[in-house]
């Protein structure tokens, strides 16, 4: 009776005729180690498929020539692009409102405080709760709520559209205003 070995096993003995076979189709070292490796993935996942007894090194051979030819196919409609250079001419900057806008936030976020920024974007842009940034960041939950509703104004004023009339200011009122306004809109003093 003919003793078998694993299946890994058998797979580490026929490597090096799988390089040989490799370096042969492929005339490059580092290609040929890549189909090499790829072959053994590839036959590694399909083991099942193989049958106990029948000729290992014929099946790899079929899988790693498979595979070659599938790669020279891929290769065959790519461009060899190093640097970029050939993807940086066929792109353009976009123009579109919110790429615009997006970049207006970011330079926005970036004059903010610190803490401010750090609260702002796990409260507003990660979706954590006041209480879970409270954790994060190591303060106290009314500190969280302070710093994101500081940062929210500082937005507010930094991002607010220019306005026709330079003598009107449509951004946030003064704090001694904004008692004015609170009276006048709900009818009450706050």
């Amino acid at each position: 009776m003919i003793e078998l070995h694993p299946f890994h096993h058998q797979l580490a003995e026929e490597t090096p005729a799988l390089l040989r076979l490799a370096r042969h189709l492929t005339r490059n070292e580092h290609s040929a180690q890549d189909l090499a490796q790829e072959t053994l993935r590839k036959a590694w996942s399909a083991r099942e498929g193989y049958q106990p007894g029948a000729r290992l090194r014929a099946w790899l051979f079929t899988i790693l020539r498979n595979t070659h030819i599938s790669e020279r196919r891929r290769h065959r409609r790519e461009v060899e692009d190093i640097g970029g250079a050939l993807a940086g001419a066929l792109t353009q900057e976009g123009a579109q409102e919110h790429v615009l806008a997006l970049a207006e936030l970011t330079a926005a976020m970036s004059t903010l405080p610190f803490e401010q920024r750090e609260a702002l974007l796990l409260v507003g842009g990660a979706g954590y709760s006041h209480e879970e940034a409270a954790l994060v960041t190591g303060c106290a939950v009314g500190t969280v709520k302070s710093r994101v509703s500081r940062a929210r104004a500082r937005l507010e004023v930094i991002l607010a559209p220019p306005c026709a009339d330079a003598s009107i200011d449509v951004r946030r009122p003064e704090p001694s205003t904004r008692k004015h306004l609170r009276h006048d809109v709900h009818g009450a003093a706050a």
